[in-house]
């Protein structure tokens, strides 16, 4: 329940609610006594970390998302879409910005034309001017993804070095001895992208570790990409069997590229990976995925950041994520393929 409900039975705008209750403006005692009364009817307690940002200069926050020429992976939609309910939750408005190579200067308004009170970051780097700017900015921000030095800054993450390392010992448990980890396209890793760097680091561990063969390629972030990708691999290497992956928008090509080498998947071939729930559920087969709890994450990001706007001084807090590998349909003991 928020203020937005309690305004519309009561018969009062959303402001004339907060002025009840924060005492900041004069409000007549018959519509103070209409709105105690629908308060009291819903059993609403306001947030007091929300209440303090709401009091604040703009009541919205920033989010911060990769550039609209870039797109949007079904993981990254669930973000945005995860933090954007969970501030409507909490009467605040968003203000979406790209990031990036021509958008710099969106980003540049976002920290110094006080158009927000805080910041939600996505898509972070191991080395990340963005954040190295609202350090300096003094502006409260919060990750969706840690940087090199992740103790400077408050974010919640996924963590893929040890998702796709259980990955690949998933498999190797299942006889594949021939892996590939499919990574991000190729200028995101080469840019410093934390996911993929610490997917290879992942990978390249479980693979030493078990004493596997395995090999690392870079997809751009689609289906024909994803095609190519794997006709490519499957050439160059005719004794692979398996992949793991975190490129969720490439999985649909990869199984084309399997069909038409009259692979079957999971009885020839098998594919992990780190995926979006529902996503990972709606392919065809459905995808054995550590599932992203994105709805989850981008509410606690938010609620970090709310934190961080009602009292700056509040110790950085860091939530990494690694949920369990959901078992589906697209990896089965391995066959020899020559």
């Amino acid at each position: 329940m928020n203020i937005g409900e309690i305004a519309r039975r009561a018969g009062v705008s959303r402001s004339t609610v907060s002025y009840a209750l924060t005492g900041k403006r004069p409000v007549s005692e018959e519509t103070k006594r209409r709105i105690q009364a629908v308060i009291d009817e819903l059993g609403y307690r306001p947030n007091a970390a929300a209440r303090a940002l709401k009091e604040g200069r703009t009541r919205t926050i920033g989010l911060v998302i990769p550039p609209a020429s870039q797109r949007l992976t079904d993981m990254q939609l669930g973000f945005v879409a995860s933090v954007v309910d969970a501030t409507a939750r909490a009467d605040l408005d968003v203000l979406l910005s790209p990031s990036g190579g021509e958008h710099d200067r969106s980003f540049e308004r976002v920290v110094t034309g006080r158009r927000v009170d805080g910041v939600i970051l996505m898509e972070i780097r191991l080395e990340d001017d963005r954040v190295t700017r609202l350090l300096q900015s003094g502006l409260p921000f919060v990750g969706i993804g840690r940087t090199r030095q992740p103790e400077d800054m408050s974010w919640v993450d996924i963590d893929y070095e040890t998702l796709i390392a259980k990955c690949v010992h998933h498999l190797a448990d299942l006889g594949h001895r021939h892996l590939a980890l499919v990574n991000r396209n190729a200028e995101l890793v080469a840019a410093g992208y934390g996911p993929g760097h610490r997917a290879q680091a992942g990978f390249d561990r479980a693979i030493a570790e078990r004493g596997l063969h395995g090999v690392r390629v870079c997809c751009a972030d689609d289906a024909q990409a994803g095609q190519t990708c794997l006709q490519q691999l499957l050439a160059e290497y005719p004794e692979l069997t398996a992949i793991a992956t975190i490129n969720e928008a490439a999985v649909a090509g990869m199984y084309r590229a399997l069909t038409e080498a009259g692979l079957t998947v999971p009885r020839d071939f098998s594919i992990a990976g780190v995926a979006a729930q529902h996503w990972a559920e709606n392919l065809h087969p459905p995808l054995t995925a550590a599932d992203v709890p994105a709805d989850e994450m981008g509410a606690r990001a938010v609620e970090l950041l709310i934190q961080r706007i009602a009292d700056p001084a509040t110790p950085h807090r860091h939530l990494l994520v690694a949920p369990p590998i959901s078992l589906r349909s697209t990896t089965g003991p391995a066959r020899p393929r020559t």
